[in-house]
């Protein structure tokens, strides 16, 4: 149900509105947190992009109507952190609503529910092989991974409608992926592609966890292998347009020296797949005021040099767009580990959507946030910095 703690906001004065969403596997029930906030302010994308969980939750949003879109990403969560038994099953989830932050005992129990999805998976994502890979021959898709995905697809096609997805008047859907083979970073995108199960699939395709996917004869990996964070693939689209970017990382590059061996291999984890997004939007940024100054010049340009081979060429990548950029990074609480990305529990993925929701609730109430550049600017930058909640 929507609560509208917020003011509806409506069209936004841009030609795009992304939605760029990176990988971080049980984080990435706060882009639905997120996403929640922006629907209350009725503000629709027109492109959504995403990597491994992002994909997921990009699928999900461009599959269906705008009304149901918050509802299927409810069912997903729902889904894929359900109680299913194990260690804890549902105890500690029905006995307690709120569990002291920072408390040891949290942290404990955190490392609990990370270790039921090692053994027993997450329902409706991933199952453990068995028997392990270590058992199936070389060559084998069984002996390349540790976990089974082959549920995902019907959980998929249980939230996503992938006509809708393909619809000419959907929001346009795009998904990073690695080609096994050759090591290339690709997307696959409603423009050039028709979107399957099997491409959102294969952008969460983390190895050794979860197996290559295979599809029109080659496999992939997830994109998160090389970059994931989709906001390069959005400020290169031509045509260049008036664009602005929501872009809802899980994973901070900032962060604390770590004390123990838990919160280096946390640390690397951030660093690894935070993707210096701070750095690429600096030079996003630097890129397209690169461009706008050239399309300034090129209108003092002498009309006989005009039809020229290298006017034309500077020509192209001149422009006289804007672009605003929204920064929001999930930022882990004192409890979490270096397991939060495959801690599935019901309750860590409400406290995640949560988070997400008041995040982007506090940076939609900042009129700052949305303001079109104007003047000499060209690209505008709104980092109101990393979650603190909780």
């Amino acid at each position: 149900m929507l609560r509208r703690t917020h003011r509806g906001i409506g069209r936004l004065p841009y030609e795009n509105v992304a939605l760029v969403l990176q990988g971080g596997g049980a984080l990435g029930a706060y882009q639905a947190g997120v996403y929640q906030a922006l629907c209350e302010a009725e503000i629709e994308p027109t492109w959504v992009a995403g990597i491994s969980i992002g994909a997921i939750n990009s699928a999900i949003i461009a599959g269906n109507a705008p009304e149901d879109r918050i509802p299927a990403l409810r069912g997903f969560w729902e889904s894929v952190s359900a109680p299913a038994g194990g260690l804890l099953g549902g105890a500690w989830d029905s006995a307690f609503d709120t569990p002291p932050h920072g408390s040891d005992m949290r942290r404990w129990v955190n490392g609990l529910h990370a270790a039921q999805a090692l053994f027993n998976g997450a329902p409706g994502f991933f199952d453990p092989r068995l028997p392990p890979p270590y058992l199936h021959p070389p060559g084998s898709a069984e002996a390349t991974s540790y976990y089974n995905t082959a549920k995902l697809r019907a959980t998929l096609l249980a939230h996503a409608d992938f006509d809708r997805i393909n619809h000419e008047t959907s929001p346009r859907l795009s998904l990073g992926a690695v080609n096994v083979r050759t090591g290339n970073f690709v997307y696959f995108d409603t423009r050039t592609d028709e979107i399957r199960p099997e491409h959102v699939m294969a952008s969460g395709a983390l190895p050794p966890g979860f197996p290559s996917v295979e599809i029109d004869g080659e496999f992939y990996w997830d994109g998160g292998l090389v970059s994931n964070t989709p906001l390069q693939w959005i400020a290169d689209a031509r045509p260049l347009r008036d664009t602005i970017a929501f872009q809802i990382d899980l994973w901070s590059a900032r962060g604390q020296l770590p004390r123990d061996l838990s919160e280096v291999a946390m640390r690397q984890k951030e660093i690894q797949y935070s993707s210096r997004t701070r750095l690429v939007t600096d030079q996003i940024a630097q890129l397209h005021h690169l461009r706008g100054a050239l399309r300034t010049l090129l209108g003092k340009v002498p009309p006989e040099l005009l039809d020229s081979p290298e006017v034309q060429t500077l020509s192209r990548v001149a422009t006289d767009t804007v672009h605003r950029i929204v920064h929001l990074i999930y930022r882990s609480r004192q409890f979490e580990s270096d397991s939060k990305d495959y801690e599935f529990s019901r309750l860590s993925m409400r406290e995640h959507w949560e988070c997400g929701y008041q995040d982007a609730v506090r940076t939609l109430r900042d009129p700052k946030a949305l303001e079109r550049p104007s003047g000499e600017q060209i690209v505008a930058i709104y980092d109101q910095g990393e979650s603190s909640y909780g």
